[in-house]
């Protein structure tokens, strides 16, 4: 089950990079000569146009075939117009550009949908305080309803404990639903060290309570579900990124790395979770894609994106040799790297 909607996963995801670079390709005039999704035995192979597709048996790879792609490739006079290579340094980068831009487009619309179908939510609903903390000094009762925090509205537990955790030794005015009757408590959130998503020690206001088990599904508008699919998109982007730098600085550590077979386990348990986990993870590792397909390595679109920039900057293309030595070296790169993750992915299997 954990390998077949990984594939399935990871097939839709690639399906979707390489048509980003096919569309731009076809929009800006290239020849495509060749769509291919997948690997190993061809299963179907059809031609329509000017373009041949194909679907081979393991689809977990795949490539847009285009006229006059390669630096040294001969192109004939009367098709030179339709060479990538003859295109303007503006119109390369949107195809290349186009593959990793897809597969964000493809988690905005996943995030949209899963807002549109409805999401759960805690209200903030005191289910609990602890004794001798800040909230239990200011009166709060297991049971209140909080719907206020500093005169603004709130409804769900997320908004309101975020707004307290950056509050920390600053008094906080709470309105508080206690059975109907209204009324305001003063609250000064304790300052705790807390671990961050990344594992560094931070400072965050604490109340003491417990959040209640009271929750509605909540349902957006298409408008606003796009809204929040962007924004969704783009927090985990940024989260995503800074991720990255923080491994580079040692913040942290590199055995959290993972691999095909964590994708294939995390695959699996959210497929057995429901539909609605699946396609979450699908829009986070289709985030992780674009932003891998992005860095500025040789044999990826940010390598390629790379070449663009000088070629922009020099008015000269990257010579041919510079370009092989480049790729080689890219492609060591990320053969250690995929290697690092894969042991990373058993050592973690053991434990």
């Amino acid at each position: 089950m954990g390998l077949i909607s990984a594939v399935f996963l990871l097939g839709v995801l690639i399906f979707i990079h390489e048509l980003g670079h096919f569309l731009l390709a076809k929009y800006t005039g290239v020849l495509v000569e060749r769509f291919s999704i997948g690997f190993g035995p061809v299963l179907f192979k059809w031609k329509r146009g000017e373009t041949e597709y194909a679907l081979s048996a393991i689809p977990l790879g795949g490539y847009v075939k285009m006229y006059g792609e390669q630096p040294d490739e001969e192109v004939d006079e009367t098709k030179a117009h339709r060479a990538f290579n003859n295109k303007t340094v503006f119109q390369r980068f949107l195809i290349v550009f186009a593959g990793p831009f897809f597969n964000f487009v493809l988690a905005m619309i996943i995030y949209a949908a899963i807002f549109m179908h409805g999401t759960p939510r805690y209200l903030a609903e005191v289910g609990g305080v602890s004794e001798g903390s800040a909230a239990a000094k200011a009166g709060l009762l297991q049971g209140d309803m909080i719907i206020s925090v500093d005169g603004r509205s709130v409804k769900y537990w997320e908004d309101m404990s975020g707004y307290v955790q950056g509050r920390a030794g600053q008094p906080v005015l709470l309105g508080i639903d206690r059975g109907g009757r209204l009324m305001e408590l003063t609250i000064t959130p304790q300052s705790v060290t807390d671990k961050n998503i990344f594992g560094e020690d931070v400072k965050v206001g604490r109340m003491g309570v417990i959040r209640g088990q009271k929750s509605e599904t909540v349902r957006l508008a298409p408008h606003e579900a796009v809204v929040e699919g962007v924004t969704q998109t783009y927090n985990i982007s940024v989260m995503m990124v800074t991720g990255v730098v923080k491994l580079f600085q040692k913040v942290v550590p590199a055995d959290s790395v993972g691999g095909p077979i964590m994708i294939v386990q995390m695959a699996k348990e959210s497929a057995e979770t429901g539909l609605v986990a699946f396609f979450g993870f699908m829009a986070l590792i289709s985030i992780n894609l674009g932003i891998l397909n992005l860095l500025p390595i040789p044999v990826l679109d940010g390598g390629h994106i790379l070449f663009l920039m000088v070629e922009a900057v020099t008015r000269r293309a990257v010579s041919i040799r510079v370009r092989e030595i480049a790729n080689m070296a890219g492609m060591a790169l990320l053969m250690g790297l995929m290697f690092f993750a894969f042991y990373n992915d058993i050592m973690r299997f053991f434990k």
